[in-house]
Parts: structure tokens; C-alpha cells; sequence
């Protein structure tokens, strides 16, 4: 009997510190099954489970320290010792917000003083006259970075895992709220918040579990593009950098930017359509719509339609920077080219900029409307969003 209740504690404290991990981290097989609602059950009474494992297992041990042989103490010994160890690598190591940290300070630049290349890619959010710019490879590391832009609270997220950027409101209910890296729900990052400890999700800012289950983060608008593409469309901008603690875990981050990452998990695949091909994503509504990142770079302009509502796809000269627009002005459907590397509307021949004004022309002063987008994996799209469109390209495209 004593045999017994040593090797059911023993495995329990094993299994239980190792599953409350195993389902929220990219491990073989980890992010594949619906685990989230059991990953949450064992994370909020991992208090317990301990407790039981180690009253299973307090009464052998008494009895064999005191009246085992010395090959049993020291077998029993190399037994704690194994759990202790579990218990450090599970709870000090493996944890996300143990291994990807917060920045100890967050310093910003403008354009002239700046340090950041220009090439790097950022996640830029412009709040009435004020604008920043946070460097991938910086928000890749920490997965979050708290700021504020004129006067309102923002929180910056970016997932390596799925590559896409998120801009949210910090504020649940009202209240200002703080997060904490937990872990991954179908290998997109997933948040805690310190107040109810409910689980959300980076990709749309939903609460997924918890208290707050269904609730959603208000998001604020954002754009991925180069640095230097953020900063001729926004002289004024401030520029995130670098914070020197942890200059070394930023170097990990060298080359993501341009997909050649070393890892499994974030090394893009070369054929379209794959689980980690590029798309860019464009939700209106109900309706959904996947580009591939191949398609766009050939295509340069994409004329299409998301739902009912039709819009433009566009990637800048310099094969980055990519952007969505409605193609309604006055009430008229537009229809836009390239022309000598311009963008251009196909009825008045009038020319516009990046940031979808009309520069020239006959419709000159008039502003598209900007339609949110997102670069990301496809597994992480299909995921998130399994009716979603996809643009396959036909003969009348070209």
C-alpha cells in the first residue's frame, strides 16, 4: 500500500507540473487539441493537486527514511530530487513570462535621432497628431509593450509563432488592466490579466476562458511596414528603442523581419498556401479575406471585394509595406494600377500616396479610407478565422 500511495503522488506532482505547461507552450502535439479549458482548471488549483500529491506521498516517505534499507533512501532520495528539478525547469524556466521578460525601460526617438534601421519592419499606431513606431524585432522578444499615445493607454502585442501584430486598449471594463505573457492557444500568444487571471487571446483580443469569457479588447488601428516607409508618411514620429538589458535576446531576433529565421516555429514555408506561408488578412464585418504574401509581391495592387465591400490591396516600392483602402470615393468604385510605379485609379487617372491620399489629379485632396490588415500565418488565420476567403487569382487578373 505504501508503494502505492508514494508512486500515485509521486506521479501526480510529476504529471500535474508538467501538463499545466505542456498545454499552454509549444510542445510536440501541445497546441493541436481543444486542452485550454483543462489547462485552466489545472493552472487554478495547481495549489491543490500539490497538496494531494505531496499527502499521498508524506507517509511513505516517513516510513522509509526512518525503516528503509540504505538503497531505498537513496533511490527515494534521486526520486525528490528528479520532482525538484521538474518542479524548477516547469515553474522558474519553461514558464512564457519567465522567458520572454518585459523591458526594464522603454526610450523613444524622433526620425533625426533615431538608432533603429530603416529597413526593419514596425507596428505603427497614429492617434490624432501624435504617432510611434515599435520595431518588430524589439515587440517579437517581449510579445507586449505598454505605452501612451496622446494621452490613451495602448498595449503593443506581436506573436512570433503566428506573425502578426495586435494594438489594443488596456482597459477591461473600464478599468485600466495589466497582462502577463501565460502562454499559447493554437500557437498564438495568449495573455492573463491581473485582476479576474482570465486568458486572451493576441490574435483578436478575446478572453477565451476565465471570468471574463467573451469579453474583447477594444483595438486600436495599426500598421505593419518598414521604418522608413512609417517615417515618410509620419515625419514626426517617435521610433521605439532598443532597451540595453536585453541587447543579447534582440540579436535571437536578427533576420525575422525577413522570414529567415532559425526556428521550426517561425521559419516561413516557400510554397503558397502552406501552414506558414505569409497572407495578408483583411476581416470586414462577417466576411474575411486571405491574400498570399506571393500574389501581393507579384500583383503589386490587388482590385478585389470582401464581402460586399470593395477594397484595395497594395504593397509599396519596397516589397514590405503593404496596405488596404476602400475603393469607394463620392459613391464611385474605384479601380487602381500602377503606373510608373505610382498608385493610380484607372477613371480619372489621378495619382496616391501610400497613405491612400490623392496627390494629383482630378480627385486630388481626396482620402481613401484605410482598411485594417494584417500580415500573418496562414495556419494562424485559417484558425482564427476557418470560413475566411481566399484570393486565388484568375486569367481576367492579369
Amino acid at each position: 500500500m505504501r508503494i502505492v500511495l508514494l508512486s500515485v503522488g509521486l506521479l501526480l506532482l510529476v504529471a500535474i507540473e508538467i501538463l499545466r505547461v505542456y498545454f499552454i507552450m509549444p510542445f510536440p502535439g501541445s497546441q493541436r487539441a481543444e486542452t485550454i479549458e483543462i489547462a485552466y482548471f489545472i493552472h487554478n488549483n495547481i495549489v491543490w493537486f500539490r497538496l494531494v500529491g505531496l499527502l499521498l506521498i508524506a507517509y511513505p516517505l516517513y516510513h522509509y527514511f526512518n525503516a528503509g534499507s540504505k538503497t531505498v533512501k537513496i533511490v527515494l532520495a534521486f526520486l525528490l530530487i528528479g520532482y525538484a528539478t521538474i518542479f524548477y525547469l516547469f515553474n522558474f524556466k519553461f514558464l512564457a513570462d519567465k522567458m520572454f521578460l518585459l523591458q526594464e525601460t522603454t526610450a523613444f526617438l524622433d526620425a533625426g535621432e533615431n538608432k533603429i534601421p530603416v529597413k526593419q519592419l514596425v507596428i505603427g499606431v497614429k492617434m490624432g497628431d501624435k504617432s510611434k513606431a515599435y520595431p518588430i524585432e524589439i515587440i517579437g522578444y517581449h510579445h507586449q509593450v505598454r505605452d501612451t499615445i496622446n494621452g490613451q493607454p495602448i498595449m503593443v502585442t506581436y506573436c512570433t509563432v503566428c506573425r502578426t501584430g495586435r494594438v489594443f486598449s488596456p482597459k477591461v471594463e473600464g478599468k485600466l488592466e495589466n497582462f502577463r505573457l501565460v502562454g499559447m492557444d493554437h500557437f498564438n500568444a495568449m495573455f492573463e490579466d491581473s485582476q479576474t487571471g482570465s486568458w486572451w487571446r493576441q490574435v483578436n483580443g478575446e478572453a477565451i476562458v476565465g471570468p471574463l469569457k467573451g469579453k474583447l479588447l477594444e483595438e486600436i488601428p495599426s500598421e505593419q511596414m518598414s521604418l522608413s516607409a512609417w517615417i515618410e508618411s509620419n515625419p514626426n514620429t517617435q521610433i521605439m528603442q532598443e532597451d540595453i538589458a536585453f541587447k543579447e535576446k534582440y540579436k535571437e531576433m536578427e533576420n525575422y523581419d525577413e522570414g529567415k529565421s532559425k526556428g521550426d516555429l517561425t521559419r516561413p514555408d516557400s510554397l503558397q498556401w502552406k501552414e506558414k506561408s505569409w497572407i495578408v488578412g483583411v476581416q470586414q464585418g462577417m466576411e474575411s479575406k486571405a491574400y498570399d504574401w506571393k500574389d501581393l509581391q507579384s500583383k503589386r495592387v490587388i482590385n478585389d471585394e470582401v464581402g460586399k465591400d470593395p477594397l484595395v490591396v497594395t504593397i509599396e516600392p519596397d516589397s514590405v509595406s503593404f496596405h488596404a483602402f476602400s475603393r469607394i470615393v463620392d459613391q464611385d468604385t474605384l479601380s487602381f494600377s500602377l503606373n510608373d510605379g505610382k498608385l493610380t485609379d484607372s477613371k480619372t487617372s489621378s495619382i496616391w500616396s501610400w497613405n491612400g491620399t490623392c496627390t494629383e489629379g482630378q480627385l486630388a485632396g481626396k482620402k481613401l479610407n484605410t482598411i485594417q490588415c494584417y500580415q500573418e500565418f496562414w495556419h494562424s488565420w485559417k484558425t482564427f478565422r476557418p470560413q475566411s476567403g481566399q484570393y486565388i487569382p484568375t486569367e481576367s487578373d492579369e
